[in-house]
C-alpha cells in the first residue's frame, strides 16, 4: 500500500514538472494560434471600426516613476520621458522619490533644469519617509485624474513612440491594461537573456487568449478609474495590480512595439536575490487571486493554473519526483532510469551554475534550477513571515 502511494505521487508530481516546462508552453502557443485566426476572421471589420472611432481624441496619461536610491539613472530617466513623442498638454509625469538616502532628488530636480526637460510637465514628489513602493503608488495614482495611467521602473527607458502606442490600443474599450515588450540591454547571463525572451513569448500567447497574466513593472499601462489600492503588504504589486483590473471583466494586452529597454545589468548574485522575492509575491499573489482559477474565468483560469501556480508549487514537485524515484529504484528498473536521469540533469545545472558554461542547454538548465531554488525559498520566506512587502534596492554583488 506505500509503494502505492509513493508511486502515484511520484507519477503525478513528475507529470506536473514536464507538463509545466514542455506540454504548456506548446498547448499554450498551439491554442493561442487558433484563438487569433478565430477573432480575426470574426471581428476585424468590426474592431476597425470601432478604433477608427476613437483615434481623433487622445487620452490624458500620468506617468508615475517611484524612485528609490536611483541616483545612477534618475537623469537619464527624466530625459528619455521628457522626449516621449506625445502632446505635451495631455502628460503629467511624477517622480516619486519614496524617502531616498542618496541623491535622487537632487538630481531628479536639477534635471528639470535642462533645455530637453523645461517644457515638460513634470514633479519631483520628494516623500521624507520611505513608505515602500506599494504606498507611493496608492498615494500618487489615487491623487491621479488622467485617463491611462503609465508605471515605469527608473532603470528602464522607454521607446519614444510609447504614449502613441499606448494610447491607440486604449481606443478598445475592452482594455484595460496594456503591457510593454521588457528587453535587456545587457544581460546578466545568457540563461537570463533565454528565459526573457521565452517570458515575452509565453505574455504574447496568453494575450492572444485572452489576457496576460500579470505584467513586468520596468513599463506598463492601466485606465485610472479601474485603480483600486494595493494592500500595504502587497510583493508583486505589477502583478496584483493589473490583474485586480482583469478581475473586473477587462483585458490585458501585451504590446510588441511598446519597448521598455532594461539598462541596468544584474549579476547572477543579483538575479537569484530578486527572484527569491518574485517568489514570496508568486505564492501570496496565488493565495490572494485564487478565485481566478475558477472554470468560469475560462483561458485565463487554465493560464493561471498552468503558468502561475504550477510555478509555486514546482521545485517542491520536483523534490517529491526526485525523493519518490530514489526510493522506488530499488525495485523498479524504470523508476532506477528515472532518477538516474533526474540526478543527470540536476548535476548538469549545478556545474553550469559554478562553472559558465558555454553549452545553450547547460545555461539554460542551470538558470531554470537556479529559478527553482530562488523559488523555493522565496515561497518558504513568506510562509514563515520574513517577507513583509516593503522594497529593498536590490543591487550588484560588490566585485572582490
Amino acid at each position: 500500500m506505500m509503494d502505492i502511494v509513493v508511486i502515484v505521487i511520484t507519477v503525478l508530481s513528475g507529470a506536473l514538472v514536464v507538463y509545466h516546462h514542455a506540454l504548456y508552453p506548446l498547448l499554450l502557443k498551439k491554442l493561442a494560434r487558433i484563438n487569433t485566426a478565430r477573432s480575426c476572421a470574426e471581428n476585424s471589420t468590426e474592431n476597425s471600426a470601432e478604433v477608427t472611432a476613437h483615434t481623433h481624441a487622445l487620452p490624458t496619461i500620468t506617468i508615475v516613476v517611484p524612485a528609490y536610491n536611483e541616483q545612477q539613472w534618475i537623469a537619464e530617466k527624466i530625459r528619455n520621458l521628457a522626449a516621449l513623442n506625445y502632446p505635451a498638454e495631455l502628460v503629467h509625469i511624477i517622480i516619486a522619490c519614496d524617502g531616498c538616502r542618496d541623491n535622487t532628488a537632487q538630481i531628479a530636480v536639477q534635471t528639470l533644469q535642462e533645455p530637453i526637460c523645461r517644457d515638460a510637465n513634470i514633479t519631483v514628489k520628494n516623500f521624507l519617509i520611505n513608505r515602500g513602493k506599494v504606498a507611493v503608488i496608492n498615494d500618487v495614482v489615487s491623487r491621479c485624474y488622467s485617463d491611462l495611467v503609465m508605471l515605469t521602473d527608473v532603470s528602464a527607458l522607454l521607446s519614444i513612440d510609447a504614449l502613441t502606442i499606448a494610447a491607440q490600443r486604449f481606443a478598445d474599450n475592452n482594455i484595460g491594461v496594456v503591457n510593454s515588450r521588457y528587453c535587456l540591454w545587457q544581460a546578466g547571463s545568457a540563461g537570463e537573456a533565454l528565459y526573457w525572451r521565452y517570458q515575452s513569448d509565453i505574455k504574447q500567447c496568453e494575450a492572444n487568449l485572452g489576457s496576460t497574466l500579470g505584467t513586468h513593472g520596468a513599463c506598463y499601462v492601466f485606465r485610472r478609474r479601474l485603480f483600486t489600492p494595493l494592500p500595504g503588504d502587497t510583493i508583486n504589486d505589477d502583478f496584483i495590480l493589473p490583474m485586480s483590473i482583469v478581475a473586473q471583466g477587462f483585458r490585458s494586452v501585451q504590446e510588441h512595439n511598446l519597448i521598455a529597454l532594461e539598462m541596468e545589468a544584474s549579476d547572477e548574485q543579483m538575479d537569484f536575490n530578486r527572484r527569491i522575492r518574485i517568489s514570496a509575491g508568486n505564492l501570496q499573489q496565488l493565495w490572494r487571486l485564487k478565485t481566478l482559477l475558477h472554470p468560469k474565468h475560462g483561458w485565463l483560469a487554465f493560464n493561471f493554473a498552468s503558468g502561475k501556480a504550477l510555478r509555486v508549487l514546482m521545485p517542491y514537485l520536483m523534490l517529491l519526483a526526485l525523493i519518490g524515484s530514489l526510493w522506488l529504484a530499488p525495485e523498479s528498473w524504470l523508476f532506477a532510469l528515472l532518477a538516474g536521469l533526474q540526478i543527470l540533469v540536476y548535476s548538469l545545472a549545478v556545474w553550469g551554475i559554478g562553472r559558465q558554461s558555454s553549452h545553450r542547454i547547460t545555461k539554460a538548465l542551470a538558470y531554470l534550477v537556479a529559478g527553482h531554488a530562488a523559488s523555493l525559498w522565496g515561497s518558504l520566506r513568506y510562509a514563515m513571515g520574513l517577507e513583509r512587502g516593503r522594497w529593498h534596492r536590490i543591487t550588484q554583488t560588490p566585485q572582490p
